[in-house]
């Protein structure tokens, strides 16, 4: 499901893992790349940076705000070089809420700068969180 909730998109993901395997695969760069990008260095704590190869050509960066495992992560989010979305200059929020032995994502982005970036991010988020379904699912 995709909203537009004034101004942030709204995603949700239902994952066939518990929230503590799918926390992991948000603040384990082994883990992370399974599901986005080619390359992650993260340091999942409060004021810690991240940086994630998406494609080889494409990097965005950012700072964890709030971290609450296995319930809760807030980053800042922007591409490096990116002249309308900037490394760290927009806000994610994950809560991840458990439902049976599953897990539903809810993903929230706020501060993308108009109605294109939304569109563009919300593609991306869909499918990124298609693959950590997947991935996530097939966690031992």
């Amino acid at each position: 499901m995709i909203e537009d909730v004034t101004g942030a998109i709204e995603i949700t993901q239902r994952i066939e893992a518990p929230p503590e395997i799918v926390f992991a695969y948000l603040t384990d760069s082994q883990r992370f790349v399974r599901w986005m990008g080619v390359g992650a260095v993260l340091d999942p704590r409060p004021g810690g940076r991240y940086r994630i190869d998406v494609d080889g050509e494409h990097i965005v960066s950012g700072e964890y705000q709030e971290l609450d495992p296995p319930r809760r992560l807030v980053m800042t989010w922007g591409w490096e070089g990116h002249p309308t979305v900037p490394a760290g200059s927009t806000r994610v929020e994950i809560t991840l809420t458990p439902d049976g032995g599953a897990t539903v994502l809810k993903l929230r982005h706020h501060g993308l700068p108009d109605e294109g970036e939304r569109r563009l991010h919300a593609a991306g988020w869909t499918q990124y969180l298609s693959q950590l379904a997947v991935a996530g699912g097939r966690e031992d």
